[in-house]
């Protein structure tokens, strides 16, 4: 057994996750939890909300909160849509806690003792209609790289290039979209990364030969690029006030202390159970812990360069990133989530439409993980009916359906095995050790066309056997068919449950059987499993897995989300 730690980025307090959150890094995050717990790994697997900065500001002054307040209702909104979601969050903490601020204090004093924080006068952006020093993410103008004309003032989204806020080209508010800002001088503190570099770069060389391309090059491009020291503090109100002397009017810049968040979270999990846990297990001294990241390729800079060079920084043995899993965007008909516009499909509508494992299947199925990845309502529906209702659920309630009205509801005994049988099993469990290997790798999508091709096998298997035909003339020879077939059907809740728990749940309790009844994945034999149900156990055929998605109920979605 492994000690696995999880984490995916933080989901910005600001708003409400749509899809295209889900997938960046949520979901898929999610899937690989629930795979190592199967294979026996000891699992902690942490995220919350990312709550300082501007945006929080911002957002609460629209609403009439308080900062805090605000921070509350969508703490709370956020919250609720992982829990539609099924994600299986060992703690869903948050960014502001006191445990958080009390260890960003220490790795903020350790990085100053150690000489890589550094002072600086630096010319900031103000808005003198807004009254306020602006935030990077809230100015916006023409990259000076690649022109284009919506980078903010951290990072041009476009070719990711780092940027300073006076590097845009006509810059404007995003506020209130006044352009008559004011550059003013003003002091703050500097992560000094050219003079942790070397350390880094050292450190990211071990890294090549295991992350993906997306996440490795990302990085590389940073170092190639030269790293510039990278400012930590901000004039805002809202945040960790700066714990050193002459800087008390500072908060942290919500980049420093949002992945620093991971540890906090984990100290707020582990602080319910003092007797239980140890935070410091995870991320000191934790020489035994694989710690895998997950990642939208927006934030992978953060996580590859700036993160763990604070970590290397403090001198300390902190856990740092073994794996970084990033991901591309998702698109809605080939433009952008827009809530305002309504466009798109947002976590609170989703669930309302269809339950959670219809989405976690499209996504996981069309994950953006080398390019970016198109959403479309009438691919949802085309996907939903033609896997989950034609392939999964068709499979599931044919055979239940007809050992039922042929043979009774209980498993029936039949006779050996034919070389067709043992043909069917064969390739099943060639395919099974496919699909673990992907989702070792985390190669998603490859992962769950591989579980789609197990399905098919299934019916494949009962249309060259054609039960309903042989039963006619040879009972026994029907009921092996049929027993292998009810004990496929449990398979493939169990090979499903990391990607879809809710079905997987339903159909173990079409057999009576619970989630807790699930054997684990570690050396798993196809066939052992297909006699892991004996003869008279009872089955019940109820209602049918999926529904299928009518043309008008497409076409109903389609006006209501604004789709094409």
């Amino acid at each position: 057994m492994s000690k696995i730690l999880i984490t995916s980025a933080l989901p910005y307090i600001n708003g409400v996750p749509h899809l295209g959150h889900m997938i960046g890094c949520l979901l898929p995050s999610d899937v690989y939890a629930r795979y190592m717990r199967m294979m026996g790994n000891e699992v902690l697997y942490i995220c919350g909300t990312d709550e300082h900065g501007t945006a929080s500001e911002v957002g609460a002054l629209k609403e009439g909160l308080p900062v805090d307040k605000y921070c509350d209702k969508y703490h709370a909104i956020h919250a609720q849509a992982c829990k539609d979601f099924n994600l299986s969050f060992d703690y869903f903490g948050r960014s502001s806690s006191p445990q958080n601020q009390e260890i960003t204090y220490h790795i903020f004093e350790q990085l100053d003792k150690n000489g890589f924080v550094t002072e600086k006068t630096m010319k900031q952006i103000y808005s003198v209609d807004d009254k306020m020093f602006l935030a990077d993410r809230y100015i916006t103008g023409t990259c000076p790289y690649c022109g284009y004309d919506k980078a903010r003032g951290d990072q041009c989204e476009n070719c990711t290039k780092v940027l300073e806020p006076t590097d845009l080209i006509n810059p404007h508010s995003t506020i209130s979209g006044s352009s008559n800002l004011e550059v003013r001088e003003t002091k703050h503190l500097f992560l000094n990364l050219p003079k942790i570099e070397p350390k880094l770069e050292e450190w990211l060389k071990t890294k090549e030969a295991f992350w993906p391309d997306i996440a490795y090059s990302i990085a590389k491009k940073w170092l190639k690029e030269g790293l510039q020291p990278r400012c930590i503090t901000r004039d805002l109100k809202w945040g960790f006030p700066v714990n050193k002397a002459g800087y008390e009017d500072k908060v942290f810049y919500v980049w420093f202390d949002a992945p620093i968040g991971y540890i906090g979270i984990t100290k707020q999990w582990a602080d319910e159970k003092p007797d239980e846990r140890s935070w410091q297990e995870w991320w000191l001294n934790a020489d035994d812990v694989r710690y895998v990241e997950f990642m939208g390729k927006d934030n992978v800079p953060y996580h590859s360069i700036t993160f763990p060079a604070t970590m290397l920084g403090t001198g300390e043995n902190w856990t740092k990133v073994d794996y970084l899993k990033g991901f591309s965007y998702l698109t809605f008909e080939g433009g952008k989530f827009s809530k305002s516009e309504h466009r798109g499909i947002f976590a609170d509508d989703a669930i309302n439409e269809f339950s959670a494992d219809y989405w976690r299947y499209w996504l996981m199925a069309n994950a953006p993980e080398a390019s970016d990845s198109s959403f479309t309502i009438e691919n949802f529906v085309n996907t939903i009916n033609k896997d989950l209702n034609g392939v999964l659920g068709n499979f599931a309630q044919r055979v239940m359906k007809m050992t039922a009205s042929k043979l009774g509801e209980t498993i029936p005994e039949g006779g050996k095995l034919e070389p067709v049988d043992e043909e069917m099993i064969a390739t099943i469990q060639t395919r099974v050790d496919n699909y673990f290997r992907f989702l070792n790798e985390m190669e998603f999508r490859k992962a769950v066309a591989e579980l789609r091709a197990i399905w098919v096998e299934g019916n494949n298997y009962i249309t060259k056997t054609e039960p309903w035909t042989i039963i006619k003339e040879d009972q026994t020879r029907a009921a092996t068919i049929l027993r292998l077939c009810l004990n496929l059907v449990r398979i493939y809740a169990i090979l499903s449950a990391p990607l879809l728990p809710n079905t997987a749940q339903k159909i173990m309790g079409k057999f009576g059987l619970g989630m807790q009844d699930m054997p684990t994945l570690t050396n798993f034999s196809v066939k052992e499993q297909i006699n892991a149900l004996p003869s008279g156990h009872p089955f019940v055929v109820g209602e049918a897995l999926f529904e299928r998605i009518t043309p008008e109920r497409m076409i109903e979605l389609q006006q209501k989300y604004g789709g094409q």
